[in-house]
């Protein structure tokens, strides 16, 4: 028998809550998938014709033409083409932003104030609205105006000053972890601002920024400094606090991870190696490690290349000393337990050729779900102009116009 908590478990956990997305490109549209695998419905706006640009960042690419690109943050959504510059466009976003619970946008600060799409001209005709912004810099403060691009806010944030080696240029992270990473922020901002809605009955606004989150990924790094007033210098693949934590190669040019993060591993690391180093005054404390890193590394250096990584792994796993093989992108999702915890799913049952990384979120009472794959532009106009109640006069003159 099928209970209602049944229904209501399988619906998801956010199901009954309406999105609005004005967001476009990675960081904004994340936070949305997120809020859709979790049951919300959430409609994305698009601009007429084009979409929102990732469509068009291919190859890679579906068999559909769906680009790699776009399905990575695209799921589970509607997809409305509107022109927001016209006042027939904003008629139809108002309309829709007067039963929707969630606003997602990524203007520059004032970019949609011009269309009466801002904040302060929504809330009084919504006062329970949350209106969710992802900017570069934020709402206030001397640089709010400025455009943001992941990449460049690696750079204004330290991160890059911390990532690559030593001897070398600066490096960015591989993918764009400041747009995903506030894209987070701004999911838990809007989640915050729904549980206090359910007490105060009032929406409001979630300002939150590249930079602003860039700078909460330094963590430990960043706090190393306020706590030392030094700066942090680039370690490579090192650990700023811990030694030996780190990459190692192997025989046959095969890397792994050793992170050996206290004492007592060190000493069962020493074992397994049958050396003495950790009776070395220099070697005995973590502190005294990091203070001689260079002189540890070399030696173990030398002995990780004698034997072959699958050698090296074997016995640090029964010696009890965390490590990992370095695997390429095909070699993670390919692992029996990325398998098991679906962080692959394909969309076959939709006859639709995307495939998707899962969504890592388990939730054992209300599941993320993978209703739909990301939709054509345009796939769902019309039904929701219907829904708004425009007969299919209205929406074809909507298109001769070039509204819609």
């Amino acid at each position: 028998m099928t209970t209602d908590h049944d229904n209501e478990a399988t619906k998801g956990a956010l199901y009954g809550i309406k999105v609005l997305d004005l967001s476009r490109v990675l960081a904004g549209p994340s936070c949305t998938q997120v809020l859709a695998d979790l049951g919300a419905e959430v409609i994305k706006v698009e601009r007429p014709g084009i979409g929102d640009e990732t469509r068009h960042w291919a190859p890679p690419a579906f068999s559909d033409e769906t680009s790699a690109y776009y399905a990575t943050i695209n799921r589970n959504k509607k997809s409305l083409t509107v022109d927001i510059t016209t006042p027939a466009g904003q008629a139809i976003i108002k309309q829709l932003i007067a039963d929707s619970d969630i606003l997602v946008e990524n203007f520059k600060v004032g970019g949609l104030k011009k269309y009466g799409l801002d904040y302060a001209s929504l809330k009084p005709s919504n006062p329970r609205l949350i209106y969710a912004s992802l900017t570069g810099f934020g709402q206030t403060g001397p640089d709010a105006k400025l455009p943001g691009y992941d990449y460049i806010i690696q750079g204004l944030s330290g991160l890059m000053s911390i990532t690559g080696p030593s001897a070398g240029e600066p490096h960015k992270v591989g993918v764009a972890v400041v747009d995903l990473f506030a894209g987070l922020q701004l999911t838990i901002g809007i989640q915050a601002a729904l549980l206090a809605r359910q007490r105060s009955g009032r929406g409001q606004h979630v300002d939150v920024a590249l930079l602003d989150s860039a700078l909460a990924m330094l963590a430990n790094v960043g706090m190393n400094h306020l706590a030392s007033n030094k700066v942090p210098p680039r370690l490579g693949n090192q650990h700023p606090n811990i030694v030996p934590y780190q990459v190692f190669e192997a025989e046959g040019d095969q890397h792994f991870i050793l992170a050996c993060g206290n004492d007592q591993q060190f000493v069962k690391l020493c074992a397994m190696l049958q050396v003495d180093w950790d009776q070395d005054p220099r070697f005995t404390t973590n502190p005294a490690r990091v203070a001689n890193r260079e002189i540890l590394s070399a030696w173990l250096s030398e002995k990780f290349a004698q034997q072959s990584r699958t050698h090296w792994l074997r016995l640090l796993a029964e010696t009890g000393v965390p490590a990992g093989a370095i695997h390429n992108v095909a070699e993670a999702l390919a692992m029996p337990q990325a398998q098991a915890r679906e962080m692959v799913v394909d969309f076959k049952a939709h006859n639709s050729p995307v495939r998707v990384l899962g969504n890592p979120i388990k939730l054992s009472e209300s599941p993320v779900s993978y209703r739909s794959p990301p939709p054509r532009l345009s796939e769902h106009t019309d039904s929701t102009l219907a829904s708004l109640g425009y007969d299919s006069e209205m929406i074809a003159k909507l298109k001769a116009d070039g509204i819609v």
